[in-house]
């Protein structure tokens, strides 16, 4: 266990080193003093208690960069340094804000002061999110004006520094403005092969009447323990679309929330996972309608491979108030091993009368006729795997509405999968 003193003097010298604003440091200190009292957050089913899931490794600037093509509207960053930042003259006209959180910090502050973690995540949740804040070391901001409509992207590629021993902590502040409507894609991944550990905070603050496409890809490496918490805040009429494609190689907590708040909100989710090797992840997903008329949507669909764990659970809460609200989930795990475990938990707590609420939830294997009628085509047993693979993942992925981002997921579930079934070979 690392020295309390010497990793808030580290804080300290990091905070200084990044000419953060005192209020920022005020908060980092209250942060650091709040988290002894707090503890971690209880997920149904998923016990990573026992796990290092809390960065306790000293805070220091990365001094690593990865060479990738800045395409336009594009930020790039690796550990907490920026290495491109690409806007187009369009969002520049527009006054569409994109940079990094020591920017963000001195720049933009009245902004960070009224959204960062005071709506969609509360900074005094649990211990999770007090070291969060605590620790943080870097990230970015967008803000999307109010009735600013973009018709291309925003692509973002994040990538942990793990060459160094040292953990990952970053943020993500996303807000889109009054009937403002924006898609934006964010590519997580891992360089080095340290062992450590990842805290990961992205909120998303959708005000009245704005559209949000979310999709993310996460490909965190196998010796990073991560806790990814996606959170949208959604006032009147706002719409986040979330398609999530969880294919890390290392043990993950994924907390995925949207408070629906305003009436007539929407948040559509969409997960895909996968799991290999002994990897565990845990998926808890959740849509809480507190406005009227609000709709939760939940689809998430995961496969296990060789001796690894999947659970996903999906939680849908209407609170007394929301009447005429739709809550509606389903859940459903594909097992391609006798050895792997997998737990498909619904879960729907309803508060009011005069709403809509479904769910549905399966764990299961491989259908074998399936199988055999792929291999009598002159298949091999692992092509034909993925095939049915790609079945099983059909209704997510076809459920995506941006072309690139399902190219993309598909591409890189391939990989995932290729490399799943290697590592089973290997272990037999």
């Amino acid at each position: 266990m690392i020295d309390l003193k010497l990793l808030e003097q580290s804080i300290i010298d990091f905070s200084n080193l990044k000419q953060e604003p005192e209020w920022f440091q005020q908060l980092r200190r209250d942060a650091f003093v709040k988290k002894t009292l707090l503890v971690l957050p209880s997920f149904e089913k998923i016990r990573y208690q026992k796990w290092p899931i809390i960065p306790e490794k000293l805070i220091k600037e990365s001094e690593e960069f990865v060479s990738k093509k800045s395409d336009e509207n594009t930020f790039i960053q690796v550990g907490s340094r920026t290495v491109s930042l690409n806007i187009s003259e369009e969002l520049k006209e527009k006054h569409v804000i994109i940079c990094d959180w020591s920017t963000a910090l001195v720049e933009h502050a009245d902004l960070i002061k009224k959204y960062f973690m005071t709506k969609a995540v509360k900074w005094d949740s649990d211990l999770l999110t007090a070291t969060h804040l605590a620790q943080l070391t870097g990230g970015l901001f967008i803000y999307v004006p109010k009735n600013v409509v973009l018709d291309n992207p925003i692509t973002t590629y994040l990538t942990q520094d793990a060459w160094d021993n040292q953990d990952y902590v970053q943020h993500v502040l996303i807000v889109a403005a009054e009937n403002s409507q924006f898609s934006y894609l964010e590519n997580r991944s891992t360089v080095g092969d340290q062992t450590t550990t990842a805290n990961i905070i992205v909120e998303v603050i959708a005000e009245a009447n704005s559209h949000v496409k979310f999709a993310g890809v996460d490909q965190l490496g196998e010796n990073t323990t991560a806790y990814i918490n996606r959170r949208g805040y959604l006032l009147d009429n706002a719409k986040i679309d979330w398609s999530i494609g969880l294919l890390n190689d290392g043990n993950i907590i994924g907390d995925f929330d949207s408070d629906l708040i305003g009436a007539g909100s929407h948040a559509d989710v969409k997960v895909v996972a996968i799991s290999t090797g002994n990897q565990i992840q845990g998926i808890d997903t959740r849509v809480t309608n507190y406005g009227k008329h609000s709709i939760g949507q939940i689809l998430q669909h995961g496969v296990i491979l060789s001796r690894s764990t999947l659970t996903f659970n999906g939680i849908g809460h209407i609170i007394k108030g929301a009447k005429g609200a739709n809550a509606q989930q389903e859940s459903r795990v594909l097992m391609l091993s006798t050895k792997a475990r997998g737990d498909a938990n619904p879960i729907l707590l309803i508060d009011e009368n005069d709403v809509q609420a479904g769910h549905a939830a399966s764990v299961g294997r491989v259908n074998q006729e399936q199988l055999y009628y792929l291999m009598s085509r002159g298949l091999h047993k692992e092509e034909a795997e993925r095939l049915v693979i790609r079945g099983f993942l059909g209704p997510v992925l076809t459920a995506i509405p941006a072309v690139d981002v399902r190219e993309r997921l598909i591409e890189t579930i391939e990989g995932k999968l290729i490399n799943g079934q290697k590592f089973e070979k290997v272990s037999q």
